[in-house]
């Protein structure tokens, strides 16, 4: 079963997601034989917010598949504003194979994938982050042999990130436990989306405030505290103090006998993670899941566009 855009992580199948983590796998032991996929193509690459790895990873991923990478910054202005959406899309499906975008509003995504003729890659947005959700699931299937066995806890402030993973983990399913203070959960519909698609594929999901409820898990995820553009938004005083008993650390480890801790980055050390754990060689798989980066949108890739 094929896809025409990766736009949002409950718009592919368990097995279709099953098949990019091991094509993703592939790549990564075999870059060699991939080294040619996209030849002759040209990817867009749309950027309204600041990126390290997401940036790098599509620039350098695509050059390793043979492909050329053209980045679009911010000098560009918001997405609708300079011209709509519409006429963006139409014109960048004049000369390029394909459309990474990073933007602000998910309503950009979608008006970028109706109107483009090219295939359209999600590289975050405010609802969801596909590419790191992918890429994290390739690391975890890299910890362990059986994902359905494996159970894993996010722990902080609900966002894109754990919006992404929580959906991937029912499609999968994964076992999932979201930790958030109260008020700092999803919206209702998220949470009614990913209980839908648990209630078909059999996985568990469960939403609380409370850490003492965790129970034994396998992974714990975390996330900046501040989202990214929202930084000037919120009294940090009242976010420390609101979020601080939610932060991970060896303890908190210990306490659950998770063996793998999980940060998307930019992390800010002290606030959500402990430095001692980030760093730990022992269970800290951050570095690993960023290099993943690489791979899971190199099989989004040549999945879209490879021969």
């Amino acid at each position: 079963m094929t896809f025409s855009h990766f736009l949002a992580d409950d718009l592919q199948s368990k097995q279709q997601i099953l098949d990019l983590i091991s094509l993703a796998k592939t790549i990564k032991n075999s870059p060699a034989d991939f080294a040619s996929a996209l030849a002759g193509k040209s990817v867009a690459m749309i950027f309204e917010k600041p990126s390290l790895r997401t940036h790098v990873s599509f620039d350098i991923g695509i050059a390793k598949l043979g492909g050329h990478a053209l980045y679009l910054g911010q000098q560009n202005g918001k997405l609708g504003e300079r011209e709509r959406v519409s006429d963006y899309a139409k014109n960048l499906s004049c000369y390029a194979d394909a459309i990474v975008a990073r933007v602000f509003d998910h309503q950009s995504i979608v008006g970028l994938a109706e109107h483009a003729s090219v295939p359209v890659i999600n590289a975050l947005c405010d609802l969801y982050h596909p590419c790191q959700a992918l890429a994290d699931f390739v690391t975890i299937s890299e910890k362990f042999d059986d994902l359905s066995e494996v159970k894993v806890a996010y722990i902080g402030d609900a966002n894109n990130v754990s919006n992404s993973l929580m959906l991937m983990a029912a499609t999968l399913g994964v076992a999932f436990t979201l930790v958030t203070p109260t008020g700092c959960g999803p919206s209702a519909a998220m949470i009614d989306k990913v209980k839908t698609i648990a209630s078909h594929s059999g996985a568990i999901f469960t939403h609380t405030t409370d850490m003492d409820a965790l129970g034994s898990q396998d992974v714990i995820y975390t996330d900046t505290w501040v989202s990214m553009g929202n930084e000037d938004d919120q009294d940090k005083d009242n976010v420390l103090a609101t979020f601080m008993p939610y932060q991970v650390n060896h303890q908190l480890m210990a306490n659950t006998g998770a063996s793998v801790v999980m940060h998307c980055q930019p992390a800010h050390l002290e606030e959500e993670i402990t430095t001692a754990l980030f760093d730990d060689e022992k269970y800290s798989v951050v570095f690993q899941q960023a290099e993943n980066r690489m791979w899971a949108q190199n099989a989004v890739l040549v999945t879209l566009l490879g021969a």
